[in-house]
């Protein structure tokens, strides 16, 4: 309907099929044709035909005044709209599982701040049941999670990391000369563990159940809401933990924490990426989409400490767009800027 008011209006204001035709690069049996369907539609002629041009009737004179009206309004809604795409395309609303959350987005987000600091980042740290759900929602754009979520024909996921659950003890520990211990010995120890319903946790007691061994064996000591709680516990000598070994590094590094591998067969968990499937990605939201699968690179990345940043990102070639984002506060929530 609207290219049928935009010839009609045309030919108005020209007065001229031919020109009319040239001006809309239309062939001029194709304006007379929308001129006939916009008669045939409204049961009354708009234009009186002589050799000199076209003229409008009463009745399109009538109809004129309202086509201009209706065509200000369309225009003015598109310009409303396109402006308000283009802020949103410089908005990524993200969601993140608590691991991902406080272990990964942070170098993340502090790489892409110092290589493209362009696009701006609002970030939920929630579980995966909540992110799946604020995904087909459209709430957020991106979710990251970790382990399985339940299947939606509306939501899809790519796996972008392989984490591995590993043992964490003290560094003065007995097993302390080990690098790896089988999962029979794990019910002789303390054990620190998340709470019931975390992702770790049912990873941990799914993991374990197929290799026989009920969660029920196992001596679970404390049951705490926070990994970082957990490493200080450990570090401190009140026992040892099944932990992510994205989570534990800098206490790797730093000697405060050793971790084991399992002997048996290692405990791993995909890291995913959820996106809408009816919904396409902006060009900002596929930058960090991208470097999520760009395993060397985020490998680089996620080794990294802030203050390494600076001299990196200058060296790095990064092949994507520019994004903008604050570091997070400590209260696991990331600032707009």
């Amino acid at each position: 309907m609207e290219q049928h008011f935009l010839v009609f209006k045309e030919v108005a204001e020209t007065k001229n099929i031919t020109l009319s035709a040239r001006n809309l690069h239309m062939s001029q049996p194709s304006i007379s044709n929308h001129i006939k369907n916009m008669e045939d539609k409204y049961g009354a002629r708009f234009f009186d035909r002589t050799n000199k041009g076209v003229t409008l009737t009463k009745e399109g004179q009538i109809l004129y005044t309202h086509v201009r009206s209706v065509l200000d309004l369309l225009s003015n809604a598109k310009e409303q709209i396109g402006a308000l795409v283009k802020d949103q395309r410089r908005l990524i609303y993200l969601g993140a599982t608590l691991t991902i959350g406080e272990y990964i987005l942070p170098n993340i987000l502090a790489f892409l701040y110092k290589t493209h600091p362009d696009v701006d980042f609002k970030v939920k740290i929630a579980n995966t049941e909540l992110i799946a759900q604020d995904v087909l929602e459209q709430n957020i754009h991106i979710g990251l999670i970790e382990g399985p979520v339940q299947r939606h024909r509306d939501l899809k996921v790519e796996g972008f990391w392989e984490d591995e659950l590993v043992v964490a003890i003290p560094y003065f520990h007995h097993w302390a000369s080990r690098n790896s211990i089988n999962l029979a010995e794990l019910p002789h120890e303390r054990l620190l563990t998340r709470e019931e319903g975390s992702g770790t946790r049912n990873v941990m007691e799914m993991a374990l159940k197929e290799r026989g061994i009920d969660s029920d064996q196992l001596n679970i000591t404390m049951e705490l809401g926070s990994t970082q709680a957990i490493k200080q516990l450990v570090s401190a000598g009140l026992g040892i933990t099944i932990i992510s070994s994205l989570t534990v590094c800098r206490e790797c590094d730093q000697k405060k924490l050793k971790t084991l591998k399992i002997q048996d067969t290692p405990i791993t968990r995909p890291l995913s990426i959820l996106t809408n499937a009816r919904t396409t990605q902006t060009k900002d939201e596929r930058i960090l989409i991208n470097l999520l699968h760009d395993r060397r690179l985020l490998s680089d990345v996620l080794s990294k400490d802030y203050n390494e940043f600076e001299e990196y990102a200058s060296r790095v070639r990064f092949p994507y767009p520019v994004v903008k984002i604050k570091l997070p506060d400590h209260s696991n929530q990331y600032q707009l800027v």
